[in-house]
């Protein structure tokens, strides 16, 4: 039994116990039964309004309740509606004053998330307002009056943190472009002449606009002015060169030119108006000694048409070269052609130092060939030959490699420039094909030379013997120092050095057989050994003649 029903119990006991002794006072004092009757009226009234009353206000309570669920139920679909949440639903076997309970905490949970979320979306809009204000963009698009969900809330974070970081890079970007600016405004003695110079130049940063509009005006005036420090450099550079050029065409002396401008760093205006001014000087001084600087123009002249493998016939083209008649006119016609000339060998330098390249391992090669016809190079000692020998198979393999490559690059320069690429008035493969023509004519010629000295002189000697020899004495006989010992046809023959000679003991002419010339190849101790055989050979020949005779 329910405590309840106990205490319930226990006051119906308690109301029957209270009945009976009003009932026994009433005995004793002797109050008739008409007013017994009342004053049990009188109780019954009171405790039936009371327990009237009571239960009236236990109705009201559950009406309450049962009212609040109700609002509590509305206010919880509405919250999840504002919050996007799924609907809570409702619980089975709770009381009236649980359910209550319950739906009146989850009210309160989802209003403080509708607190929060409210909140976060107003912090997160006015960061949006003042990013949108120093990066120029619209704000984020969201609805302001509605309860943001978690997932706007979050594409509104993630947002921010972009827009923040662009914020990083755009100041950053500004910040370096401004210092590069100002140094150049600084370089090029600019003023800022317009509103957007003077605040990319302010000293408050904070106010300068970081829009891509500006951004990207910043990066044109930064490239601006850059072309602007490239336009003077080169202007500058030009004006240098040029008075290098007069210096050495002039003879201006060296302590003359310590002093100039041209030794004056940066591009600024005043150097310009310095170099410029210098130029004007020297250019008075070039009129004023106008065959001196003609005639070193035409040195300067010569040194481009010898890189150009300029013929004689393509020089004898620029008639003004010849002529004698220093006026300002064949100065100016000079410096067109050097012009000419110094455009045409910089647009083809790789080219034409390809060729001079090969021209110079050519000329190498040939004096290398004419070495080895030499007969005075088997005298040599120290391995040179051998050297040489090395040096000229390098230098075979050189050309060829050169030859090939430069036969592609010239084709390849022909059909760019729609036109043959002349070496010496001629075709680049054309002139190497002569040049080895050229070559193996002379091989041939040298050739036919030596055999036409060989066979004269195989008939002088078939018609007179062979050539006497100047007669040598013969060391006296007697003790010696002894020598290398070297054995010829089984007999051993001393002498004193590895060089000395055999001389006769009695005197007399020593005659010896012709000999063959040495090839130009072929090993030189070999041949050193061939010759000393030989010669041993008919010193002792000719030594028993003598002694016999």
């Amino acid at each position: 039994m329910r405590k309840s029903e106990v205490v319930a119990a226990e006051a119906v006991s308690y109301l029957n116990r209270a009945i009976a002794e009003l009932r026994d006072i009433w005995e004793e004092i002797g109050i008739s039964e008409e007013q017994r009757l009342e004053r049990v009226c009188t109780v019954n009234m009171h405790i039936k309004n009371l327990l009237d009353m009571m239960v009236a206000e236990e109705e009201g309570l559950k009406e309450r309740l049962l009212k609040s669920i109700a609002l509590c139920r509305n206010e919880l679909d509405t919250l999840c509606k504002e919050l996007r949440l799924d609907p809570v639903e409702a619980e089975e076997g709770s009381t009236i004053l649980q359910m209550e309970k319950n739906l009146r905490a989850r009210v309160e949970v989802m209003l403080k998330q509708k607190r929060d979320r409210t909140q976060e979306l107003k912090t997160l809009q006015e960061q949006d307002k003042d990013l949108c204000s120093i990066l120029c963009t619209a704000p984020f698009s969201i609805d302001s009056s509605a309860v943001p969900s978690l997932e706007d809330l979050d594409r509104y974070r993630r947002h921010l943190a972009s827009l923040t970081t662009e914020k990083e890079k755009r100041r950053e970007e500004f910040v370096s472009r401004k210092r590069q600016i100002i140094l150049l405004m600084e370089e090029l003695d600019h003023t800022p002449d317009t509103s957007f110079q003077q605040e990319v130049v302010s000293e408050d940063e904070e106010a300068f606009c970081l829009s891509e509009d500006n951004i990207a005006a910043l990066q044109h005036l930064l490239q601006q002015l850059e072309a602007q420090r490239s336009l003077n450099e080169a202007v500058c550079e030009e004006l240098r060169s040029r008075i290098l050029v007069l210096w050495e065409r002039l003879q201006v002396p060296e302590e003359e030119r310590v002093a100039s401008a041209v030794h004056m760093a940066g591009s600024r205006a005043k150097i310009i108006k310095a170099l410029q001014l210098e130029v004007d000087q020297l250019e008075e001084m070039k009129l004023q000694n106008m065959k001196s600087v003609v005639q070193a123009i035409r040195a300067e002249l010569a040194v481009y048409w010898d890189k150009c493998f300029y013929t004689q016939e393509q020089r004898e083209g620029f008639s003004a070269y010849y002529d004698e008649d220093y006026t300002e006119t064949l100065l100016e016609l000079h410096d067109a052609e050097v012009e000419k000339m110094k455009s045409y060998y910089e647009a083809h330098k790789d080219l034409f130092g390809a060729a001079q390249k090969w021209e110079e391992n050519w000329k190498l090669f040939l004096e290398l060939e004419r070495k080895a016809t030499d007969p005075g190079r088997f005298a040599n000692r120290g391995g040179n030959l051998l050297k040489e020998e090395k040096q000229r198979a390098k230098l075979q393999k050189t050309l060829s490699k050169l030859q090939e490559e430069l036969q592609s690059r010239v084709q390849a320069w022909e059909q760019e420039q729609e036109g043959p690429f002349l070496i010496k008035g001629q075709q680049f493969m054309e002139y190497v094909m002569e040049q080895w023509q050229l070559y193996h004519l002379e091989k041939e010629k040298e050739k036919q030379e030596r055999q036409l000295k060989k066979s004269r002189q195989i008939e002088a000697e078939m018609m007179y013997g062979s050539t006497p020899r100047t007669p040598i004495k013969r060391r006296a006989l007697g003790p010696h120092t002894p020598g290398k010992m070297r054995k010829l046809n089984g007999n051993s023959i001393s002498s004193a050095t590895p060089n000395s000679t055999v001389r006769s003991a009695f005197g007399g002419t020593i005659y010896h057989s012709p000999k063959s010339k040495l090839p130009p190849s072929g090993g030189k101790r070999e041949l050193s050994k061939a010759s000393r055989s030989e010669s041993g050979s008919h010193v002792l020949n000719s030594t028993a003649a003598t002694a016999f005779s």
